[in-house]
């Protein structure tokens, strides 16, 4: 798999210098790229790390996160997926790695980054009040439903199984976007977490990349929903299915029919919910979906 990645010439940053770390000198020859350019609150990123010498192996941090760096051989660069979380307020942030050479020895390096702030948008909706004032039974699915996914959530693997670029789940326009602040029923109720396609009921859904069925079974608020692990922290969710084509546990590629769109769940009518969820927060999918991988 990764005898098949592209080159460095892939991403859209401009080169930067790594800058040295007091463990190791002689730096000069060390870069960093990351994509996108412009880091914001809520955005997934991609690190390249094109190290002076041989490494055996590559692990980060990077706001308060592990980040799982893998190698192409091809383009002698190390990659690792990230992200920020909506509530990072804008600054300099230190991406710290920790390298070890074929001989055992490791060596640290670090460069701050820089995260601004994004504007988001605010919308007024309306919707069931069993939504918004769920009764005792209803309150007790919901807990049942976040015990579900927060054990579900917590046996993801740290392998990496997605492979190349994240396709879109769906060939429809996106109806609503990511980080939107919703007024529900005349309340401030949440931030839409995902984005929103607007499709008719029974629209085959695709995964964005290949991973392993983690959740595929009914929810309160989510609906029918598939939830997909790739691996390093990343999860994509679906939601609001009519039917689902996949069973947990099972293996999908890139591209792989695993549900019918509907409207169950929360859903005011007939869409698709598609999140981005890296190892507990929720990331921008358009900025997922934009990246050049390798």
């Amino acid at each position: 798999m990764l005898g098949t990645l592209r080159r460095p010439a892939i991403f859209l940053t401009a080169l930067m210098l790594f800058a040295p770390h007091p463990s190791f000198a002689g730096t000069a020859n060390w870069f960093l790229r990351w994509q996108p350019q412009r880091l914001v609150n809520g955005a997934p990123v991609i690190f390249q790390f094109v190290p002076g010498t041989r490494l055996a192996s590559l692990s980060g941090k990077w706001l308060e996160h592990e980040v799982f760096f893998f190698f192409d051989p091809g383009s002698r660069s190390w990659f690792g997926i990230a992200g920020v979380s909506l509530e990072t307020r804008p600054g300099k942030y230190p991406l710290l790695l920790d390298g070890k050479t074929e001989g055992g020895t490791t060596l640290s390096w670090q460069r701050s980054i820089t995260v601004g702030k994004a504007r988001y948008r605010r919308i007024v909706i309306n919707v069931p009040k069993r939504f918004t004032e769920p009764n005792p039974e209803q309150l007790q699915e919901i807990k049942e439903d976040q015990t579900l996914k927060h054990e579900a959530f917590s046996h993801g693997v740290n392998e990496m199984e997605w492979s190349g670029r994240f396709l879109p789940p769906v060939n429809a326009p996106i109806s609503d976007i990511f980080g939107t602040t919703r007024t529900v029923n005349g309340k401030i109720q949440s931030v839409h977490q995902g984005l929103d396609y607007g499709v008719s009921e029974g629209t085959p859904v695709a995964a964005l990349n290949r991973g392993t069925v983690l959740l595929a079974r009914p929810l309160f608020f989510e609906g029918n929903c598939v939830v997909l692990d790739h691996g390093q922290g990343l999860l994509t969710i679906y939601m609001h299915l009519s039917k689902f084509m996949v069973q947990e546990g099972e293996q999908v590629a890139r591209g792989q029919e695993i549900a019918l769109s509907g409207g169950t769940g929360r859903a005011t009518g007939p869409h698709l919910h598609v999140a981005v969820r890296w190892q507990g927060i929720y990331l921008n999918p358009a900025t997922l979906l934009a990246l050049k991988l390798p």
